[in-house]
């Protein structure tokens, strides 16, 4: 079914009724619990983080400081929640030092896989066209956040200029999720045996955005070794597609676009690109990109060992735009944002790598409408050099976009880059062929990348880090109980 609307005469202009087969049955498809009947699924223990003295993290207005680390949080209409001035305090300088001075979503795109009349313009543009902030939902405490959490509310600026308030719209809390920090034990000493374990807690900044169908959750977790996380969870209702066919065997030669998920129900393939924004300030604003590649060389006959070759590494300097593109995963490389003014005792430049995530880049033809705006895909990572009108992959008007005002033409300008203050763009990417565990709501699928320091600090920053007293909470057991 299409309707096309003349909004300036607020009139129905066409429309049109194609499908003639049995519609999808509603049998099976209800998620609400208290619309539920038994038997239901096997019951989940509960599970809390045990605070007898309460968070360890403090908020001051819109700033969170917790553990060695210093954010900003905020909210915006489209990017939802965003990030800024976020600082670790170095114990050897006594001074905390900026990573971050900016970062949020970007762009969500969806293009779905179906090239027919009812379902070619389907390629959204979710915070370009509908506001990732604006969609963005209130949390719900124990569920969408753990105990202890703190919400803050979201405010912004609605179509008539009045302020609007989503009120629970991000939460902070502290996870612990039986992840070690970093341990040893040392037991090559005869008659000596030395374990040190410290626990792995973080610091998560939380939202969930509801757009349409999808609902996503994104969270930025800071890690007292400097580390951020960066993270979007996929779940919701998959978009699908009435049909005749209720079993595989009866399309032979056609092809579906997608999956038989139910009685005369297709899941349509698709795919979901989220682009980030993030405007690291590495120790100051000037900042440069470094990438280092793994090399195989061969070891010389001089040396004298039965070993025939070994990698090294060969670091070159991005010097403009183009040099800075990267499609993860064809090459072996570290990739690096460093401060070049700024070095170690030991003559390294301070910086943070990426640590890329699994990837996926688009396969649409490059002259296809969707593609030509989402462009931004083209490649997982860009490096532009800082201006402030560039924000939005997608352009500042993305629902009227031709693909003119993106990141990649951007980029185009191949502005120099070295040693100045640069922007980093990156793309969790997800190639979503739907299955019938997907049906009628998805469990979460989640993807992201790691931002770790890289010879920022002199030494590990965590190695000071005192045991939690666990004196008061429940003793572990080796036993069967």
């Amino acid at each position: 079914m299409t309707i096309i609307v003349n909004l300036d005469k607020m009139k129905v202009t066409e429309f049109k009724y194609r499908f003639t087969g049995p519609l999808p049955k509603a049998n099976g498809t209800e998620f609400r619990i208290s619309k539920l009947k038994p038997p239901f699924g096997r019951v989940l223990q509960d599970a809390v983080i045990f605070q007898p003295d309460g968070p360890g993290f403090k908020i001051d207005g819109h700033v969170v400081r917790w553990a060695n680390w210093e954010v900003h949080i905020s909210f915006g209409v489209r990017a939802g929640l965003v990030i800024s001035l976020a600082s670790i305090f170095d114990m050897d300088m006594n001074k905390y030092r900026r990573v971050l001075y900016k970062g949020h979503l970007s762009e969500i795109i969806v293009p779905y896989m179906d090239p027919s009349e009812d379902w070619y313009y389907k390629s959204y543009l979710d915070c370009g066209e509908f506001g990732c902030g604006q969609s963005a939902v209130s949390l719900e405490p124990y569920t969408d956040c753990p105990a202890g959490a703190a919400f803050i509310d979201g405010v912004f600026a609605g179509q008539y200029g009045t302020p609007t308030k989503i009120p629970n719209v991000m939460c902070v809390f502290e996870k612990y999720a039986g992840d070690i920090m970093w341990r040893h034990t040392e037991a090559t000493i005869p008659g000596l045996k030395i374990t040190e374990v410290r626990p792995g807690v973080s610091l998560v900044a939380r939202m969930v955005t509801t757009v349409g169908n999808y609902d996503y959750i994104v969270d930025y977790e800071f890690k007292p070794s400097g580390s951020i996380k960066i993270r979007v969870g996929l779940t919701g209702v998959p978009e699908v597609n009435p049909v005749e066919y209720i079993h595989i065997s009866e399309n032979k030669e056609e092809d579906i676009h997608g999956t038989i998920v139910a009685d005369n129900t297709i899941g349509v393939n698709h795919d979901h690109f989220v682009t980030f924004r993030l405007d690291l300030d590495i120790d100051g604003t000037n900042n440069s990109f470094v990438r280092t590649k793994l090399v195989t060389k061969r070891t010389p006959k001089s040396v004298k060992t039965p070993r025939k070759s070994y990698w090294t590494t060969r670091p070159k300097t991005a010097k403009t735009e183009a040099d800075a593109r990267v499609k993860l995963g064809i090459i072996a490389e570290e990739l690096v944002v460093v401060n070049p003014n700024r070095k170690t005792k030991h003559g390294n430049e301070v910086g943070y790598r990426l640590l890329p995530g699994s990837t996926s880049g688009p396969l649409l033809a490059q002259d296809d409408y969707p593609q030509i705006r989402a462009a931004f895909t083209n490649y997982n990572v860009w490096i532009t050099r800082y201006n402030m009108s560039e924000v939005w992959a997608s352009g500042l008007y993305a629902d009227r976009s031709r693909g003119d005002d993106t990141l990649a033409v951007w980029s185009q300008r191949n502005r120099k880059i070295e040693n100045k203050d640069i922007v980093m763009w990156y793309t969790v990417g997800f190639h979503h062929v739907p299955c019938q565990e997907d049906f009628p709501t998805m469990p979460t699928l989640s993807g992201g990348f790691e931002l770790r320091p890289t010879n920022f600090f002199e030494r590990n920053p965590v190695l000071k880090t005192k045991p939690i007293n666990f004196t008061t909470a429940r003793n572990c057991t080796t036993e069967k109980e």
